[in-house]
């Protein structure tokens, strides 16, 4: 039985325990997201650009207090000599606004359901677009994941009437979201922090507008409803926080696993709680999307361990390498001295044989 040093069981209990932690965030992060279809309603009679604009201008307090708590300011100064990133930013934030806008308004109209479709079928809609913009290249099963999720939207297509609008707007918004940060290559916190800064003045904007017009809910609605709004600042934030100490933690396919969270308790949600109407082709199409899923999921989690495999017989190849590198210098290095003995004592030999003979 091997023994470890009591250096080894620190550094794995270490590792186990921020194992744990990450875990942990995970799944408030996406609990949190998956929860807050329960939260928007609570901010009625306010209308969805309204509680868009308050999401904005409160979000960017909130990341500028965590910010200024964290002292992560270093990235702001290069990131303003830069067009091309600050483009890329801008790019994420009218995305993003999209996308808040669309799942807001969906969840108060009504629409709980579709919107979790457009988070279920969003890594599919990832996968199409990596191929159709980056080049990338698919593996069969991939290829069948997204046919199957295309069978599914004809079908819903069919079950709904209409193409699901709100599930494909959320899913493309959200999508394009996440390619235009991978380019950006900058921190949750910090990107959100940059992008509410974009979101800022034209949300304000908009708000002090729609004072002017006597049509703002905030402070006309009492101090409990004001509060409400300023906490979209909060809801936005700690989720985004949780995900960054997770990320870091926790390997990509655990939190390719947990990403599915989210949309099972909106969903959930939207049948148990809102009492949604789900049709037999509604179903239908849910259970194509849910296939497409596995089969991704499936394939995403056997090609990380044929990954794992290649790297430990790469590991083991290159320490028997270096094993009989080690050994083969050694035995030369014997054999040099042995050489080297022998040519400096010459007489050892013949001066033994000659005591003998006498």
């Amino acid at each position: 039985m091997p023994v470890e040093s009591k250096g080894e069981q620190h550094i794995g209990l270490d590792s186990k325990s921020e194992q744990r932690i990450g875990l942990l965030n995970g799944f408030a992060a996406y609990g949190m997201w998956g929860l807050v279809p329960l939260f928007w309603p609570l901010l009625e009679p306010s209308g969805a650009a309204e509680i868009l604009a308050h999401r904005m201008v409160w979000s960017l307090g909130v990341v500028v207090i965590a910010l200024v708590v964290m002292r992560r300011w270093a990235w702001a100064g290069p990131l303003l000599r830069q067009p091309r990133r600050l483009g890329l930013i801008t790019i994420a934030a009218a995305t993003i606004t999209v996308n808040w806008g669309v799942y807001i308004w969906a969840v108060n109209a009504g629409h709980v359901v579709e919107a979790s479709l457009g988070y279920f079928i969003n890594p599919l809609v990832t996968i199409a677009m990596g191929v159709l913009l980056l080049k990338e290249r698919l593996r069969p099963a991939q290829w069948a994941a997204v046919g199957i999720g295309f069978a599914a939207v004809l079908v819903l297509t069919i079950g709904y009437g209409q193409p699901p609008w709100i599930s494909l707007c959320l899913a493309f918004s959200f999508a394009t979201y996440g390619l235009v940060k991978k380019k950006v290559n900058l921190g949750g916190l910090e990107s959100l922090a940059a992008e509410t800064a974009i979101q800022f003045l034209p949300a304000l904007g908009y708000l002090l507008w729609l004072s002017s017009q006597g049509d703002a809910t905030f402070g006309g609605e009492g101090a409990g409803h004001a509060a409400l709004l300023a906490a979209t600042g909060l809801v936005t934030a700690v989720p985004l926080v949780c995900f960054g100490a997770a990320a870091i933690r926790v390997p990509l396919s655990t939190l390719g696993l947990l990403q599915y969270l989210a949309p099972v308790l909106q969903f959930l949600l939207g049948i148990l709680y809102f009492h949604e109407a789900m049709p037999a082709e509604r179903w239908a199409g849910f259970a194509l999307v849910w296939a497409a899923l596995s089969l991704l999921t499936w394939d995403a989690l056997r090609t990380a361990r044929r990954s794992r495999m290649v790297l430990r017989e790469a590991a083991a190849a290159a320490t028997a390498a270096t094993a009989a590198t080690a050994t083969t210098a050694a035995t030369a290095a014997a054999e040099a001295a042995r050489e080297a003995a022998a040519v400096t004592n010459p007489t050892t030999t013949s001066g033994t044989a000659t005591s003998t003979n006498t």
